[in-house]
């Protein structure tokens, strides 16, 4: 089947036009103009990936993405006209997987969009539960559990964290994990690894009040907690 992607932006040329670049690389495509407008169609459609703008009527790009976390976790990219690196980190921080700042290149949307997806493609068919002191991992129902409790986490902070936990107690650099959760042919900057990084830490220390990721100054990051015998690696 096509996969779906919902355009929710208020200006008509860009609706267009990514809908045009979008459907030509083989995607069905939905558009909504509002705010709320996106939020409905989202949760009715299910769509596989939305293209999100960051400055909506009725509803911002932001709220949208907080809400949606709270019921789903369909892929976003966030589309912003803003430079400012507070906006595309506060996008991220709510729960987006990707950013691209307006003006930018429709096959550069189309290449982001098809990188994103790709993320869903690569994962292994089947893979064992990884159990650690504080934090039990499983990759199939990609769900993990801090201190028994179920980790409210996005899509790619849970390959974040399945990275770091196959890779337990190994520094990973940023370009490492790069590779290992948004892949080689990856867009933006390496700023986006250490917001990852802060929300999964800030997420597994609330429920056990534990600092497990672990930042190698100047090198990346590594899991540190302890696993239970029998948890594979790498």
């Amino acid at each position: 089947m096509q996969p779906t992607i919902l355009v929710v932006d208020d200006e008509a040329s860009i609706r267009n036009v990514a809908k045009a670049y979008l459907e030509h690389a083989g995607y069905r495509v939905l558009c909504a103009t509002t705010g709320p407008e996106g939020l409905q169609m989202a949760l009715d459609e299910e769509p596989d990936l939305i293209v999100l703008d960051l400055m909506l009527p009725g509803m911002d790009g932001m709220e949208i993405t907080a809400r949606l976390r709270e019921k789903s976790d369909v892929f976003i990219l966030m589309l912003t006209a803003r430079s400012d690196e507070i906006d595309r980190v506060a996008g991220l921080r709510v729960g987006a997987d990707d950013y691209l700042t307006k003006p930018f290149s429709p096959r550069e949307l189309v290449a982001r969009v098809e990188a994103i997806l790709r993320r869903r493609r690569g994962k292994p068919v089947k893979s064992s539960v990884m159990r650690f002191t504080h934090v039990e991992i499983d990759p199939d129902a990609r769900e993990a559990r801090a201190a028994g409790q179920l980790l409210e986490l996005t899509p790619t902070e849970f390959d974040l964290l399945i990275a770091l936990a196959r890779n337990h107690n190994r520094v990973l650099s940023r370009e490492d994990l790069i590779e290992k959760v948004w892949g080689a042919d990856f867009y933006g900057t390496d700023r986006v690894v250490d917001v990852y990084v802060s929300q999964v830490r800030r997420k597994i220390e609330a429920l056990t009040g534990e600092n497990l990721i672990r930042t190698a100054r100047g090198v990346g990051y590594r899991f540190v907690d302890t696993p239970v015998s029998g948890t594979p690696n790498g």
